[in-house]
């Protein structure tokens, strides 16, 4: 199945979450790509949107080769055994993750403009991206959401290696991913417009929820 673009994919998977009759839902997109989905999501569901903001942390010499990821709140998330075969000084990873860290804590000024995020705690929260790859930036996104006190976290994406997603059933109350190709090689070969999120859309997206959506998300994550 390939996906017209992230509205779509939102739609469909509003659909397999539905069936689910998940209790008191917030949705969060992962920044960037996983916002377009998650706002669909929301719309469907009738559930409050948010951003949740996390970081690829890559590998010193290969950027593309994720070593772990960090999100919010300080949640770091390290695949120990590629850093060990890989030579990876923890020196090189704190520099590494400073750099990321100041990245998510932009982003998330960016992205929420002084507006307070949705309140978690005694809620489901349903973590949206448009695929995944390793697995470790939603690792990470998970470690947030638990330390925000959500009495169930379900991860959804449309898109995923089997491996990946049985990687995060572990952490994971629930994975739902619409399909999980055995020739999966990228997440936007699954899509027709796999164009790139803005800064610019995430921002628009969250404004623009609906007036339910923003009487829950200012009443804060304490």
């Amino acid at each position: 199945m390939i996906f017209a673009d992230r509205s779509e994919a939102g739609r469909q998977l509003a659909e397999e979450l539905r069936e689910l009759s998940l209790e008191k839902p917030a949705v969060l997109g992962l920044a960037r790509g996983g916002v377009p989905v998650a706002a669909a999501v929301a719309r469907e569901l009738g559930a409050p949107l948010d951003v949740l903001v996390v970081r690829k942390l890559g590998c010193p010499g290969q950027p593309e080769l994720g070593i772990g990821a960090v999100g919010e709140l300080g949640v770091r998330v390290l695949n120990t055994k590629l850093i060990a075969r890989l030579g990876v000084a923890d020196e090189q990873i704190e520099d590494i993750a400073r750099r990321e860290g100041a990245e998510v804590d932009r982003r998330v000024e960016r992205y929420r403009r002084g507006s307070a995020p949705v309140k978690l705690k005694g809620r489901t929260a349903i973590l949206v991206d448009d695929g995944l790859a390793t697995g470790f930036t939603a690792g990470a996104a998970v470690g947030v959401v638990r330390q925000l006190q959500a009495v169930q976290v379900v991860l959804a994406v449309p898109v995923a290696p089997r491996q990946a997603v049985e990687s995060l059933e572990e952490v994971a109350d629930r994975v739902v991913a619409l399909q999980t190709p055995p020739d999966f090689m990228a997440v936007g070969q699954w899509y027709r417009d796999f164009t790139q999120v803005s800064d610019e859309e995430v921002s628009a997206l969250l404004a623009s929820a609906p007036s339910e959506q923003a009487g829950s998300s200012n009443e804060g994550r304490t």
